[in-house]
C-alpha cells in the first residue's frame, strides 16, 4: 500500500478538512465524496467550476451549474472535531477495533 492510499483511509466521507494549496487555500469543508481509485477527495463547495448546459428543447433557456471537482487528498487536512485545529491523526486499536485519534489532543475523531 502506498502513501496515497494510506491518506484516503484516514479521510472519509463526512470529516471536516482545511485545504492545504490551491485556489481555495485556508478553507474549511466536509467531505462529500472520496474516489480511492484516484485518489482524490471532493470538498463541498470547494474547488468549483462553472458548467454551461444546453437547452434540450426548444424555448428552454440555457443553465450555468457550480459544481464541485475533486483534488487531491494529500491537499487536504483534517480538522478535529475536539480542538477544532487541523492535525494529524493517527491509529490505535481499541477493543479489537481501528479508531482514529487526533495528535494534538489524544481525542477519538
Amino acid at each position: 500500500m502506498n502513501l496515497i492510499n494510506f491518506q484516503l483511509i484516514m479521510l472519509k466521507k463526512g470529516d471536516h478538512v482545511l485545504i492545504l494549496a490551491g485556489k481555495d487555500k485556508n478553507k474549511k469543508g466536509k467531505i462529500v465524496k472520496v474516489l480511492p481509485i484516484k485518489d482524490k477527495i471532493i470538498v463541498d463547495k470547494l474547488n468549483t467550476v462553472k458548467k454551461h448546459i444546453k437547452p434540450k428543447k426548444q424555448g428552454e433557456k440555457g443553465t450555468r451549474l457550480e459544481i464541485s471537482m475533486p483534488f487531491p487528498a494529500s491537499r487536504a487536512m483534517i480538522v478535529c472535531p475536539n480542538c477544532s485545529k487541523p492535525t494529524r491523526q493517527s491509529v490505535k486499536f481499541i477493543d479489537n477495533k481501528k479508531v482514529r485519534i487526533c495528535k494534538k489532543c489524544q481525542a477519538e475523531i
